[in-house]
């Protein structure tokens, strides 16, 4: 397996700044099931990190915290939960790297503000037509 962990086309992270962690998994299992340290624990620090810079840090750490973990204990094997565990990983520091496109203010349309108009007009005209008629002396 590669030493990094790909998060994106720009950015890896060595696995040395990521913690596996093996423990028993839960839920039910075989005879061999309960005994076996299969479940895995992905944790990256972020402030120890290397592989980010300031921007990118203080993004992450606003968005999952200063520790991001991943857990994986779907599969039987210690090797296979470890790749899922890494891939669940990558993504959710891929997911708080994401930068959001800044909006830009629009006003509606002409078309737009006639139409909302014209609902209000005829909303009152429905509502004015269920009113009880006026008594005529």
């Amino acid at each position: 397996m590669a030493d990094e962990l790909k998060i994106d086309e720009r950015l890896s992270i060595p696995l040395g700044e990521i913690e596996l962690r093996a423990s028993r998994s839960s839920g039910p299992g075989g005879q061999h099931a309960n005994v076996t340290a299969s479940r895995v624990e992905a944790v990256f620090d972020v402030r120890a990190s290397s592989a980010l810079d300031d921007a990118q840090r203080a993004r992450l750490i606003g968005r999952t915290g200063p520790v991001v973990t991943a857990v994986a204990q779907e599969s039987r094997g210690q090797a296979r939960n470890r790749e899922l565990a890494l891939q669940r990983l990558a993504e959710k520091i891929a997911v708080g790297l994401v930068v959001p496109r800044s909006r830009r203010p629009t006003k509606p349309s002409r078309a737009a503000r006639r139409r909302r108009l014209e609902r209000k007009r005829l909303v009152g005209e429905r509502k004015r037509a269920r009113r009880r008629p006026a008594a005529e002396d």
